[in-house]
């Protein structure tokens, strides 16, 4: 890994909060030098914004800097921005061994950077976002069974009309990527007396029970999963295997007036099938975390769809995101410190690209 006696060198390439750094120390002690330079990263425009203004550069002496640190480093606080692909990482980061992402689904970026059979360690964040993912899925499911746009609208017209509204209890969940997402939406689910089902890799009785979920379904059987359900949430990742996943046939077996939620990526989903089942009815409602492009573009029918709530890829960010992903941080660099590199968490599988 590192030389016996060489300190680790810890390059921070994105924006975090002092006090996560300084936990970061306090792990490393005098093993680690952490290199933390606020100028070098971009501004951000809320809680646990990894990326910053989309026209941040750097001037050319700060780039210089930030190369040189590339250079030093063992371990990485999140990939660079802006590193083209074909490999370059390692021509520039010679000495890197390991990097901590901030987000699940990097699998996508590893193979662009051309890092997929590489030596690098990648761990990511896969885990954090489950429980602010699992409560965006619920509050679409119950904006639409408890009738939300009705009461807004009369609220606003000052009118008392009372009615009855459906429920979510005996309710049928199909739940498409059962990992840690998955599962978080499936507990709850049962929570609300639902039963949740999904498709996954290992479709034995067994997983299914490790899971919390009533049966699993191999994808060979999608389309047989896809017909029973009143709610469909999307929450796999993005791999040659699931790209465009949801095309129209996935559609055309969904029960007439289904509750879709994508929290996945985009790129799972067939865009225009997408618009044409939300304009037929058979999606009554959508909520959507991910698009194809991102941001989405205004010219996009999605954004004026009345059975359409769209978030900016942000369902998964919350207040404690960052101190969430620091504490993955300090237990991996305990162990890449003391060679226990069997031991670290959220170890992504590059080939499988999860």
């Amino acid at each position: 890994m590192v030389g016996e006696r060489e300190r680790i060198t810890v390059f921070i390439t994105s924006p975090l909060e002092p006090e996560h750094v300084d936990r970061m120390r306090e792990v490393g002690g005098d093993q680690v030098e952490i290199i933390y330079e606020p100028d070098l990263l971009p501004p951000t425009r809320y809680v646990a914004d990894h990326d910053g203004p989309p026209d941040f550069r750097l001037s050319e002496e700060q780039q210089a800097r930030f190369n040189a640190h590339l250079a030093r480093a063992h371990v990485l606080w999140d990939f660079p921005k802006r590193i083209p692909g074909d490999g370059a990482l390692l021509r520039m980061a010679p000495r890197l061994k390991w990097v901590q992402t901030t987000s699940a689904g990097v699998g996508q970026l590893v193979a662009r950077l051309g890092l997929v059979d590489s030596h690098l360690i990648v761990t990511t964040a896969s885990g954090v976002h489950a429980g602010p993912l699992a409560e965006f899925v619920f509050m679409a499911l119950l904006m639409h069974i408890k009738e939300y746009p009705r009461l807004r609208d009369q609220q606003q017209a000052h009118r008392w009309e009372r009615f009855a509204s459906d429920e979510l209890a005996g309710k049928t969940m199909a739940i498409v990527g059962p990992g840690r997402i998955g599962r978080e939406v499936a507990r709850i689910a049962r929570c609300f007396g639902m039963r949740p089902i999904a498709m996954g890799r290992d479709s034995s009785p067994e997983r299914a029970a490790t899971l919390g979920v009533e049966r699993l379904y191999p994808r060979e059987r999608l389309g047989e999963m896809l017909s029973q359900a009143d709610a469909v949430v999307l929450c796999c990742p993005h791999t040659p295997e699931t790209e465009n996943l949801i095309d129209r046939d996935a559609f055309a077996a969904m029960k007439d007036g289904v509750v879709f939620v994508n929290i996945a990526r985009g790129q799972v989903v067939d865009e225009e099938a997408l618009i044409d089942a939300l304009r037929s009815g058979k999606i009554a409602f959508a909520a959507l975390d991910v698009f194809r492009t991102e941001p989405l573009p205004a010219d996009s029918p999605l954004w004026d769809l009345p059975n359409v709530l769209i978030n900016p890829h942000s369902a998964s960010t919350a207040y404690s995101e960052n101190r969430k992903i620091t504490e993955i941080f300090c237990h991996n660099l305990r162990c890449f410190i003391e060679g226990r590199v069997d031991e670290m968490r959220n170890v992504l599988d590059k080939a499988r690209m999860y």
